[in-house]
């Protein structure tokens, strides 16, 4: 039985009913907690995943009530209690919750959820669609919530104005259209900052995010704590991951197919790199688009979605990772991954792309196409240079971006904010444990 902390983790999207990799980091973090002895309850909404991913139920019968709603935690084998919240009515539900900033349908059941799993520790993630600021006066507990998107400041959460470019002033109404989303009018209103007020902590992923909050508003200080990975973990047996997966050098782009994701100048620019292909792994919105401008060039290739197993063996044995973004990220997952596999990186100058490549010699800059095609010409021609990044990359990555890096740090809020409120029952916890 365990005897550490019980953290509840809220969030609208959790592996495997998930998008984009924040979902995915999520769980990451969830099953560390566990394997450090302490007891992880996650809630997540099904509905929004069924309505984003196409299928959003009948919506058939009678009214949804929380009476009707026989949400039940499960254990999975990695030890982490999951709840996912499902009515079956996938359109109407999240529509409430988008509309109104308060979980209209799922509020009782909610309450009862965090109320009998008693946790010292509530931590938001993305919670715009299971709940949105009205979750945050539920429960009493160390709160901290992690700002993975720009949700906090933009009603799309990503800074991108009009799904064409990035945003530098609010046109937030007109904006919001342009995503056929309906405006949201409770962010006009206080409501939004009096929910804030039931938070102890916020976290930014990088300080380049934690600027931009700032920028657009946020009054609350955030604290930067970073997104980490385990390390890969390839069987003996799996004789597909020691090998390249083609002959020919290639550079590799993996991530969503989405028009910020900025391939509209990388595909064309591999005329001018003949000696290597652009492999992109990924599928999105931009999937047909970019197919076409591919068309005639044979050394770009498309792999679809792949598993992390085959995503790390294309990683491993790539001239380098290609992170093209034109959207202000929060952080950039696919880049650690790169490091994590001693892959170089090429990253546009934008964003927090500077921020974590630093001066560590573990890839390059570029602001430009013609940046861009010198830096790879270079990577193809000096093999001696890519390994002097490779080794950079890892050592990088060893450095900032593995659990125990990171973990430690978000216990250490823990037990300052539970000093900070007289949590003496949180306090004793993590004393026991450490003893």
């Amino acid at each position: 039985m365990m005897t550490g902390l019980r953290i509840c983790m809220l969030t609208t999207f959790y592996p495997p009913e998930n998008f984009g990799g924040d979902g995915i980091a999520i769980q990451r973090l969830a099953r560390s907690f566990v394997r450090r002895g302490h007891s992880v309850c996650v809630i997540h909404d099904a509905d929004s995943y069924n309505l984003l991913s196409g299928n959003p139920g009948s919506g058939e019968g009678d009214v949804v009530t929380p009476a009707r709603l026989p949400f039940v935690p499960t254990m999975g084998e990695d030890g982490v209690e999951v709840c996912s919240l499902e009515t079956g009515h996938s359109l109407i539900v999240p529509l409430l919750t988008q509309q109104t900033g308060r979980p209209v349908v799922n509020a009782a059941r909610l309450r009862g959820l965090i109320d009998s799993f008693a946790p010292h520790v509530i931590l938001y993630n993305n919670i715009s669609l299971i709940g949105g600021p009205g979750i945050l006066d539920f429960g009493s507990a160390v709160k901290i919530l992690e700002a993975h998107e720009h949700w906090l400041v933009c009603p799309t959460h990503v800074l991108w104005r009009y799904n064409r470019e990035l945003c530098d002033r609010r046109k937030c109404i007109r904006c919001t259209l342009s995503y056929r989303r309906p405006p949201q009018l409770w962010r006009y209103t206080g409501y939004l900052q009096r929910k804030l007020a039931n938070v102890d902590v916020f976290i930014a992923k990088s300080e380049f995010s934690r600027a931009k909050h700032h920028e657009f508003g946020f009054p609350r200080e955030m604290e930067v704590v970073p997104y980490f990975l385990p390390e890969i973990e390839v069987s003996s047996a799996d004789q597909r991951s020691s090998r390249a997966p083609q002959e020919r050098p290639y550079f590799l782009f993996a991530g969503r197919l989405t028009a910020n994701k900025g391939l509209d100048d990388v595909i064309p620019a591999m005329a001018a790199v003949p000696a290597a292909d652009l492999l992109i792994a990924g599928e999105g919105e931009m999937g047909a688009a970019w197919r076409q401008l591919a068309a005639g060039l044979s050394n770009v290739r498309f792999l679809g979605r792949l598993d992390q197993t085959e995503l790390g063996r294309y990683n491993r044995h790539a001239l380098a990772s290609i992170v093209s973004s034109i959207g202000y990220e929060t952080f950039g997952i696919t880049l650690i991954e790169a490091l994590r596999s001693a892959t170089p990186v090429l990253a546009r100058r934008l964003g927090t792309y500077p921020e974590l490549l630093g001066d560590s010699g573990a890839g390059l800059l570029f602001g430009s196409t013609g940046e861009m095609v010198e830096a790879m010409r270079n990577l193809v021609a000096d093999p001696l240079a890519r390994e002097r990044m490779s080794r950079a990359a890892r050592t990088l990555f060893e450095e900032k971006w593995t659990e125990d890096a990171v973990v430690p740090r978000y216990l250490s809020i823990i037990e300052r904010e539970a000093g900070r409120k007289g949590r003496e029952d949180i306090l004793q916890v993590i004393r026991r444990e450490a003893a």
